[in-house]
């Protein structure tokens, strides 16, 4: 179990910019201290916060569709297919969150963004990581009033590498809201402290829940019979939700769709594994 956030620094909101900063301070060394050697599935736990930012962030430009609507928009789509609005923005989050924080796997992962403003947005500096969020923030906003999924996923991943992380965390995006993204200047910087706070405040409980469901799904593995159910339930454990097919298709010399099929079934029997859809056919299956 990893530790959980001390109620102090999230029961009540900080009033101060001050106070603000300093909670978020103590809410993010936590983190770090926390997760840096544990068994909770990183890839995973990325994906997953990942999932939440594009809530928040379809919200945010308008839009109603859930969680369940982005995965099916994004996963049953075929590669190269759009996936529409709200598929569009889980892909940003989740190829975002998927490779190493870098100008060219961001660039990859965020639609119509020039190199240079990534670079620049990397280069941030300040007196704190979520100070450096907030400057990008504040800059992308500035241009392009209506980027505000762009905005997140560049301010989460300078907060990451100014954490020392490799991958982008989403932080941010899965707690700060319209109005916070209206702020400028001290304002938006206490709306970043208050949000860093809040979103570890989320990402930890999560985080134990996902490191429990791992440890199950890991003890069922003697009990399959299934080629390559080692690499699959690694595979599983690397993402939000994945289909049989796709499942399949990953390793094509050892599953075919009918085999994976019957494996995501097993593992549902064995309570490991969750159906996520509720239907009987285009099943997506997850932790």
């Amino acid at each position: 179990m990893l530790a959980p956030l001390p109620d102090w620094i999230i029961a009540t909101p900080a009033e101060t910019l001050e106070a603000a900063t300093f909670k978020s301070g103590a809410a993010l060394a936590h983190l770090t201290l926390a997760s840096a050697d544990d068994p909770v599935p990183q890839a995973l736990w990325r994906d997953r916060q990942a999932l939440a930012a594009a809530e928040v962030s379809a919200r945010i430009s308008g839009r109603r569709e859930g969680a369940a609507v982005m995965r099916d928009a994004l996963l049953l789509t075929k590669p190269g297919d759009d996936p529409g609005p709200a598929g569009s923005i889980l892909r940003q989050w989740s190829r975002a969150v998927s490779r190493p924080i870098s100008v060219t796997n961001l660039g990859r992962a965020l639609e119509g963004i020039a190199p240079e403003r990534i670079a620049l947005s990397l280069d941030a500096n300040g007196p704190t990581p979520v100070d450096r969020a907030a400057q990008v923030l504040e800059a992308v906003l500035t241009d392009n009033p209506r980027d505000e999924t762009l905005a997140l996923i560049l301010a989460d991943a300078v907060l990451s590498q100014a954490l020392g992380r490799d991958h982008l965390l989403p932080l941010l995006g899965p707690v700060m809201t319209a109005r916070d993204l209206r702020q400028r200047g001290d304002d938006l910087r206490l709306a970043c402290h208050r949000s860093a706070a809040k979103g570890v405040g989320q990402a930890l409980p999560l985080a134990n829940t996902l490191a429990r469901a791992a440890a199950r799904l890991r003890g069922a593995v003697p009990k399959l019979r299934a080629k390559g159910a080692v690499r699959a339930v690694e595979m599983i454990l690397s993402q939000d939700a994945l289909t049989p097919v796709a499942l399949a298709r990953a390793m094509p010399e050892i599953l075919s769709e009918r085999a994976a099929r019957r494996l995501c079934e097993r593992l549902v029997n064995l309570g490991v594994l969750r159906e996520l859809t509720g239907r009987d056919t285009f099943r997506l299956y997850g932790v």
